[in-house]
């Protein structure tokens, strides 16, 4: 692999792990999990798992249209 090759890889997962946690804060409202009460936490389970869906989603339609 080149350079080149190296650098977006590096990139990418960068960008990926950005992502996930700014999808994470989100879900949370931008609070800590120890100041959530039950509810809210169950809210914040629920959107992530929405997002994760929403990705594999995303993978699937990017390999059927390719």
């Amino acid at each position: 692999m080149d350079l080149n090759g190296l650098w977006n890889t590096l990139t990418r997962m960068l960008f990926r792990s950005a992502v996930d946690a700014g999808v994470d804060y989100a879900a949370r409202k931008g609070k800590p999990e120890a100041e959530m009460t039950p509810e809210e936490r169950q809210q914040a389970k629920q959107a992530r798992d929405l997002a994760a869906r929403a990705r594999k989603f995303q993978n699937i339609a990017r390999r059927l249209w390719r």
